[in-house]
């Protein structure tokens, strides 16, 4: 018996000083990288002269990527709460963080812009590229692309209220 404890002792030893050798050679890992406005931008400077091209089209998918997901995240959501679990923590977030709205739910009202149908999507890009183009100066230009967008489809397309 002691010859078996002394080499579960040895083994644990060895193993627990192999885990730890092998988690401080790991490298790091890192989130996904932000794409600045002014990264954006760069991608959209052949979208008049060059529609077809690599970077047009990289501006033109991002934009409408955007959108895609933010309508599909509504979808969602509203779908959560129409359905009949009480206990949805989206339901309970529209009951307490935007209380009278629920009647007028619609698609697209919670991302904060609302796209009639059918909307060419070149016009919605034409506008959002113009907006990003005018913010590309100074600190504003290493906002996240995200943001920008968002910013610029709220205020091209406001939902009703």
């Amino acid at each position: 018996m002691p010859n078996f404890f002394r080499t579960l002792n040895t083994s644990s030893i060895i193993i627990s000083l192999s885990l730890l050798v092998s988690v401080c050679f790991v490298p790091n890992t890192k989130a996904l990288e932000v794409l600045t406005l002014h990264e954006l931008v760069v991608h959209c400077k052949e979208l008049k002269s060059k529609p077809e091209s690599a970077d047009a089209q990289y501006c033109l998918r991002y934009i409408q990527g955007f959108i895609d997901g933010a309508l599909e995240t509504d979808i969602r959501i509203l779908r959560d709460f129409k359905s009949d679990s009480k206990s949805s923590l989206t339901q309970r977030a529209i009951e307490t963080r935007m209380p009278g709205r629920q009647a007028n739910l619609r698609f697209g009202s919670l991302a904060g812009f609302c796209l009639a149908d059918p909307l060419p999507l070149r016009e919605v890009v034409d506008k959002v590229v113009a907006d990003l183009n005018a913010l590309d100066k100074g600190e504003k230009a290493n906002m996240p692309a995200r943001i920008a967008v968002d910013d610029s489809l709220r205020s091209h397309y406001p939902c009703e209220k």
